[in-house]
């Protein structure tokens, strides 16, 4: 895999066809691709949560 898929973990994500449509459109609008549409859009509800907070050197805490 190339260097932005490593440390990333894959799964299979069935989805609506309509929300699919739906992010497609979001992503385009932020020149990102679907999948990175929804990992931003996942990690910003994770974070309004407060279940996402960053570590001091900058990446996300690791729950153990």
């Amino acid at each position: 895999m190339g260097e932005r898929g490593r440390g990333k973990k894959a799964f299979l994500l069935r989805l609506d066809p309509r929300l699919y449509r739906v992010l497609e459109k979001w992503a385009q609008d932020g020149l990102r691709s679907v999948n990175a549409q929804i990992e931003y859009l996942l990690k910003e509800a994770a974070r309004k949560a407060g279940r996402w907070k960053e570590d001091p050197q900058g990446g996300p805490d690791q729950e153990k």
